[in-house]
């Protein structure tokens, strides 16, 4: 046996426990449910090809649009929202105050505590009768709205309660900011440059790759959305309730319905290809588009 044969079995033997992870819980499912996507399949009976129609049948599906609606609102409300408050909050953090090691370790908190126990603590302060939200804002003189009880509300109780794990976002532009060198901004102190002009062309230029990354990360967490608006909700696996109005039903948690409380496998398949093709779509803008909004030190 050769010595580069040799090499290629001992990296293809360290290489096999993620080779085999991989193929067994990502690759396989990955193509079944391409699979399935082209099939009537109920989980209990075998698979019925059907070919087009499950993606035929969701342009008239109503609940789908409703569906793919609430998420792209959630979305394009959600990540900007998160973008504005990490950024605005890493500079806050990088202020040279007393006690900063502990508001940083407060500002990350919320982003460990598990999902579930968040989703039921904010179910509790967003309640119309005893919230905690709507009694601080009757000490204002304000008449809170009914969060979880009027279709108009649902959505920013859905991004309130999102934007609440912001402190792992905030965390990574805080990391960005201190590779700023600080003599340029002595430099642009001394000629005279304000806040805006410092943040515009020495802040932002070496944030903007970090803010590349984040909005497509953030992007694809929010088209994916499903345990903050499930858990808002109250749903169930037997119960198909999706908020007042159908308010709360996002993409993932129709898709979920379709699945498993429906037993609906091969449609439920054919609704993550699509979104999976919705996020490649919208990802491939953003990349192009960061071409003119993104610095990365060679422009």
């Amino acid at each position: 046996m050769t010595v580069r044969r040799r090499q290629a079995l001992a990296g293809l033997a360290f290489a096999a426990p993620f080779l085999i992870g991989f193929g067994i819980f990502i690759a396989y499912p990955v193509a079944a449910s391409g699979f399935y996507s082209f099939t009537d399949f109920n989980l209990f009976q075998a698979p019925d090809f059907v070919g087009v129609d499950n993606y035929t049948r969701m342009a008239g599906d109503e609940r789908f649009w409703i569906a793919l609606t609430n998420t792209l609102l959630l979305t394009v409300t959600g990540v900007p929202l998160s973008i504005v408050i990490a950024m605005a909050g890493a500079h806050l953090l990088n202020l040279p105050v007393r006690g900063q090691p502990l508001f940083r370790a407060l500002v990350y908190l919320p982003s460990i505590v598990p999902v579930v126990v968040g989703g039921y603590l904010w179910r509790w302060m967003l309640n119309t009768e005893y919230g905690f939200i709507n009694h601080f804002l009757s000490l204002v003189g304000i008449d809170g709205p009914g969060w979880l009880v009027e279709p108009e509300w649902t959505k920013p109780a859905i991004v309130l309660m999102s934007l609440w794990t912001v402190g792992g976002t905030m965390i990574i532009y805080l990391a960005a900011l201190k590779d700023v060198p600080r003599d340029l901004y002595e430099a642009a102190a001394i000629d005279g440059a304000n806040w805006w002009t410092r943040f515009r062309h020495i802040t932002w230029p070496t944030l903007s790759p970090v803010t590349l990354f984040q909005v497509i990360v953030n992007l694809i967490a929010y088209l994916q959305i499903f345990t903050q608006p499930y858990l808002l909700a109250q749903t169930r696996l037997n119960n198909v309730g999706a908020g007042p109005g159908q308010s709360m039903l996002t993409y993932a948690m129709y898709l979920f319905q379709n699945a498993f409380s429906f037993l609906k496998m091969g449609y439920a398949s054919a609704m993550a290809w699509v979104l999976f093709l919705i996020t490649l779509a919208i990802t491939i803008v953003i990349l192009v588009s960061s071409r003119r909004w993104v610095h990365d030190g060679s422009r």
